[in-house]
């Protein structure tokens, strides 16, 4: 049997648990210290790499890969046509909202895989119905 997966990790909770400096770190710390099953996506991959490498330099941004690939019990989800026609819809139907591609997409596979809780900054993440962990701490 599969393991439920508990939470979808979006990329501002991966900056928040390796940057000292953003106001969220102790809680990130915590929950990545022993985290339960987790999945994100190679949106969300590439987009944290991203702000690595504009941020800091591209020695971070390898060291952000690097975490990414050691990080256990991560399920990396990829991203094909299927859920990016669900994003699509997605965008459309929160076009009042500034959500990004890799914010639809999470939100699609949130939906997807019945997965109620987000490990986010970004309150749009929990305009379809998912709890933000960080609302519960």
């Amino acid at each position: 049997m599969a393991t439920r997966l508990e939470a979808y990790v979006d990329t501002s909770a991966f900056i928040a648990f390796v940057d000292r400096s953003d106001t969220h770190h102790p809680l990130f710390r915590r929950l990545f210290s022993a985290p339960p099953a987790i999945v994100t996506t190679t949106l969300v991959v590439a987009e944290g790499h991203a702000w690595f490498l504009r941020r800091y330099d591209r020695a971070r941004a390898l060291q952000f890969l690097a975490m990414i690939e050691d990080m256990t019990p991560l399920d990396l989800a990829p991203v094909g046509a299927a859920e990016q026609a669900g994003a699509a819809r997605l965008l459309r139907r929160y076009s009042d909202q500034d959500l990004t591609m890799t914010d639809a997409v999470g939100l699609h596979l949130m939906r997807e895989r019945r997965i109620k809780r987000c490990w986010s900054t970004d309150f749009h993440l929990g305009i379809a119905g998912a709890s933000l962990v960080i609302d519960e701490h």
